[in-house]
């Protein structure tokens, strides 16, 4: 006669069956590595039905834990084999996709870098500089963070001039350093450590507690020149400026002096060029609004004061010096309306340059 009742072993048998099955057809349907990882958890991992089931092997007799806890491991076994196979084929198709899809086209043309250009600022002061050192000036450099000597007295603003504003002028420590107002301030410098003749320029950055606006920036350049030698003029000055302007803005403009103040020059004058583009004949024109006239610097004779001060002979020497700011001489040669773009960092306008 038969015995219809399963032993405890064969019982465990169809479970580790069932489980083993079950987890294999839901494999085949893991198709993308977010799937595979659900199934690992679900069929490997710590709270799994097979982790379940070996679990609870302690309570079983030790031969039949034993026979169960072998083929338990078998299964678990056969799990991870078909899962690392399911896995490298997922993976491979994922990988050919991807490739598929980011392939290049190595027959297209290439796409050159985007290159940069000078900043206008840098491109004008570049031009400046190859025009003034062509007429015989020699470049100096002086430091932005100067003494009250140098940036006032020794250019002959005592101490009571409107200049020394605390509004106007940036003091890194008050009374006696200041972020420099002009480069004017370099003259004694240079003056001072070399003889005549002197003919030097000075290009850098100034500082003033200005308000910003469309004409004004509290960081500004500038190029200051300066030359002293026996029997300079005020002809020499115009004969030295007039050559700039016609190489910087075109040999036909036309120069202007007009009196003007500056401290440490005496006579002082404004130099104005000819509208390059109307001449004056048209009233809409947007660089000189219908004047024709466009002041773009100060300039002057050197005050016998400040040539004294640094031990010159001002009954024997003459100088002359000049300071323009090259903001306002990009402004005008671009038909730009406001400063502030300049260090805007806006790539619209600065791509304009290229």
């Amino acid at each position: 006669m038969t015995d219809t009742h399963a032993s405890p072993e064969t019982g465990w048998r169809d479970q580790l069956d069932v489980l083993e099955s079950t987890a294999l057809a839901q494999l085949e349907h893991a198709a993308d590595a977010e799937k595979l990882e659900q199934w690992r958890v679900a069929n490997l991992g710590r709270k799994s039905a097979l982790s379940d089931l070996m679990g609870r092997l302690g309570k079983l007799d030790p031969e039949e834990r034993r026979t169960v806890g072998g083929a338990a491991n078998e299964v678990k076994r056969a799990l991870e084999k078909a899962f690392t196979m399911r896995e490298e084929t997922v993976h491979a198709r994922e990988l050919a996709e991807a490739l598929d899809r980011e392939r290049i086209d190595v027959t297209l043309p290439g796409r050159p870098p985007a290159l940069g250009a000078l900043h206008p600022i840098t491109r004008t002061i570049s031009e400046c500089v190859q025009v003034l050192t062509g007429l015989g000036f020699q470049v100096a450099q002086t430091p932005e963070l100067e003494t009250d000597y140098y940036n006032f007295e020794s250019l002959n603003i005592p101490a009571w001039h409107p200049a020394r504003d605390m509004q106007d002028t940036l003091y890194v420590r008050v009374p006696d350093l200041v972020l420099r107002t002009q480069t004017t301030a370099y003259q004694a410098r240079v003056m001072t450590t070399q003889q005549p003749p002197v003919r030097i320029i000075n290009v850098g950055r100034c500082y003033r507690a200005e308000q910003t606006d469309a004409t004004h920036e509290w960081m500004f350049h500038q190029i200051d020149g300066l030359a002293v030698d026996a029997g300079l003029t005020l002809a020499d000055l115009r004969g030295t400026l007039t050559t700039f302007a016609q190489r910087m803005f075109g040999s036909g403009i036309r120069t202007r002096f007009r009196c003007d103040y500056f401290p440490f020059v005496e006579p002082g004058v404004d130099f104005a060029i000819s509208c390059f583009r109307c001449d004056g004949s048209d009233s809409s024109c947007s660089i000189c609004h219908g004047s024709g006239w466009l002041e773009i610097l100060g300039a002057g004779m050197v005050h016998p004061r400040v040539l004294e001060r640094v031990g010159y002979d001002s009954k024997r020497l003459t100088g002359f010096a000049w300071g323009m700011g090259i903001e306002r001489i990009t402004l005008i040669k671009y038909a730009i309306e406001d400063i502030r773009l300049f260090y805007a960092n806006d790539l619209r306008f600065l791509e304009q340059f290229r």
